[in-house]
């Protein structure tokens, strides 16, 4: 059982609209020598084995940043596995040279356990700073053999479902909360050191539902959903700017996941359990994918990798490349979105304390 630390919580907000955009140069390289230069080689750690969502984020965004900073550094993704995410966060901040050659590219499962104080975590996010910032999607599908051919089969499963996650206190969360505000009770393994493993597990047949973010759907699900070997079954949606739950427009043909509790129980989702899931929507899918730097990195090479967000944009085959593998979702500098993404990081009291006890009570995982 894992007996998790808590911490106590701030007021969420749920609408994420940016407020301000900070004015960034353009120009390759921006940067102050005076404080600091980008080495001519950099390290993206990413803390989960390769496949999964994060891995394709870093490794799409490699090579054009490269190129977008002065000098047109090297810059090699890091597979840090272990402890869901956590091993290699840690040792991104106690063993950092703090030069600007690591840079920690982290998902929602890293600020979960953050958020929740899971007492191994021994990183901070409010300290790290945001270089990078990109929101994400996520579908929850199913395997073919799982005997579900639409949405409407998960009132009744002709199999008894089964999922495999990386950690009850991780992104998965928001799939839990998902099932859990759907009334659907699948068995759950957990310990799976990344997205792309429980793909892979399912793949062997010993799992049967699962979800992926946009990224790694796109480039590792979709083809199984071609070939008739999966079946998609909705999004996790987006939410617009007064904190409703719409469809994610890149996968407009898929219901959201409070569309499919009205489809199978005839009326909207409200109380505890929806309240529950749109607070974890926002602090898990809203600024997913992000790049970040410790406080002591030489503030001339943060600048420099910030200024290289709007090449970064003005790149037409990145953007193309972002679009086919991540998803249509904005890439924004960490200054644009700081406000916003500080209190997506939040939640409440009151949900926490739910959150709390359907971990309790569901999955034998007791957070204090």
């Amino acid at each position: 059982m894992m007996i998790i630390g808590r911490r106590k919580a701030l007021p969420v907000a749920i609408g994420l609209a940016v407020a301000g955009s900070l004015t960034l140069t353009a120009c390759k390289g921006t940067r102050s020598d005076a404080v600091g230069e980008v080495p001519g080689s950099v390290q993206l750690i990413v803390p989960f084995a390769a496949g999964g969502g994060t891995d394709t984020f870093a490794r799409v965004l490699a090579p054009p940043l490269g190129k977008a900073l002065d000098g047109s550094p090297s810059i090699q993704v890091v597979n840090r596995e272990g402890g869901e995410s956590i091993t290699g966060t840690n040792q991104f901040v106690k063993q950092n040279p703090n030069d600007g050659s690591q840079f920690l590219v982290a998902s929602a499962t890293t600020t979960y356990q953050w958020l929740l104080d899971i007492p191994q975590v021994k990183y901070d996010f409010n300290t790290l700073k945001p270089l990078i910032v990109a929101g994400t999607g996520g579908v929850i599908y199913a395997s073919k053999d799982s005997g579900i051919n639409s949405v409407q089969d998960l009132k009744s499963p002709p199999k008894p479902l089964s999922y495999g996650g990386i950690s009850a206190t991780g992104l998965d969360l928001s799939t839990l909360l998902a099932f859990n505000l759907l009334k659907l009770h699948p068995k759950v393994t957990f310990g799976f050191e990344g997205r792309g493993p429980a793909r892979l597990a399912m793949q062997r047949g010993e799992t049967n539902i699962d979800y992926q973010t946009t990224s790694a759907y796109l480039t590792q699900v979709k083809p199984m959903v071609d070939k008739g070997q999966a079946v998609p079954l909705m999004s996790f949606g987006v939410l617009d700017d007064n904190g409703n739950v719409v469809r994610d427009p890149n996968f407009k043909d898929l219901p959201t996941v409070p569309e499919v509790y009205q489809m199978l129980y005839g009326k909207k989702p409200s109380g505890a359990a929806h309240d529950a899931y749109v607070a974890f929507l926002a602090a898990g899918f809203s600024f997913e994918k992000s790049v970040w730097a410790t406080p002591e990195t030489p503030e001339g090479v943060r600048q420099a990798v910030i200024g290289a967000v709007p090449t970064l944009k003005d790149d037409k085959k990145f953007e193309q490349q972002r679009k086919d593998s991540l998803g249509d979702y904005p890439l924004h500098s960490g200054p644009e979105v700081s406000k916003a993404l500080k209190k997506a990081l939040t939640v409440p009291d009151s949900v926490k304390k739910y959150v709390f006890d359907m971990l309790k009570n569901e999955y034998h995982t007791s957070v204090q």
